[in-house]
């Protein structure tokens, strides 16, 4: 989760009155931006305290469906910042990890929009969010080892699950840097957009789900997030336990109805 390669992550705090995370309304999506330009949207606390709450706010809310994370001025986000954490400044949140979202992603999806560099601890909040649209000239990496370090903040355990295991081993190993088309060759990126336009595709994704009934999504993320531990013979009971409320719920009668009426769905989050 360390900045292993630039210097910016240890910039000065965000100026007083100037938030380090930013959140957006369009419709039922939340866009949380880090708000660091100046640092390369380096994590500090005050970074990981702002993803934390606006992921809580993602969480409660039942007009919100999906969220996208993405970075200010051009990158996503360079890594810790190292020499806040070396003055005690912890970009940690408890409960939810490095970044205030490394450890418990939110029940909903979350997509990241990647411009400029995702590395080290930047990469490992890509890896937390479950699609990723990059910019065509973006890059991702682990440089950790370069610097004596490991990519803690989940990196070492995602990355295998997202690409061939041969490819995970090269990425983490070298701590080299990858261009997004070739993480969109391997599966890692979702889809490509031009420099610039990463939020724009990310959005267009985003609503594209949010169409969709949030207690559904919630449930279809969790069945395929969690299935992974489980037994054969423990499967089909525990997606029945996640999904039979998605089919005995308000919104459940409201799909049908609005399908045989020729009209949009009006979701409850219930």
């Amino acid at each position: 989760m360390t900045d292993a390669v630039s210097p910016e992550g240890g910039r000065p705090p965000t100026p007083p009155g100037n938030p380090a995370v930013l959140t957006e309304e369009d419709g039922a999506v939340l866009v949380i931006t880090i708000n660091r330009p100046e640092a390369r949207n380096a994590v500090n606390g005050e970074v990981a305290r702002g993803i934390a709450a606006a992921v809580e706010e993602l969480e409660t809310r039942k007009d919100l469906s999906i969220g996208i994370l993405t970075g200010a001025g051009g990158t996503f986000c360079a890594g810790m910042d190292l020499k806040g954490f070396l003055t005690g400044d912890n970009p940690v949140v408890e409960g939810r990890g490095f970044a205030g979202l490394t450890e418990r992603p939110p029940a909903k999806p979350m997509i990241a929009a990647i411009e400029g560099y995702a590395l080290a601890g930047g990469c490992e909040v890509a890896l937390s969010c479950d699609m990723i649209v990059a910019a065509r000239d973006a890059q991702f990496g682990l440089p950790e080892p370069k610097r004596g370090l490991v990519a803690a903040g989940g990196g070492l355990l995602r990355l295998p699950q997202r690409i061939p295991y041969h490819i995970a081993m090269e990425i983490a190993l070298t701590g080299d840097k990858y261009p997004a088309e070739r993480m969109a060759e391997l599966g890692f990126v979702n889809r490509l957009a031009e420099s610039g336009g990463a939020l724009a595709a990310a959005k267009e994704l985003a609503l594209k789900v949010a169409e969709n009934a949030p207690l559904a999504l919630a449930a279809t993320k969790k069945v395929i997030v969690e299935s992974a531990d489980w037994t054969t013979e423990e499967a089909w009971k525990k997606q029945q336990e996640i999904t039979l409320p998605v089919f005995t719920s308000k919104d459940a009668q409201e799909g049908p109805a609005a399908f045989a009426e020729k009209r949009k769905p009006n979701w409850k989050g219930e």
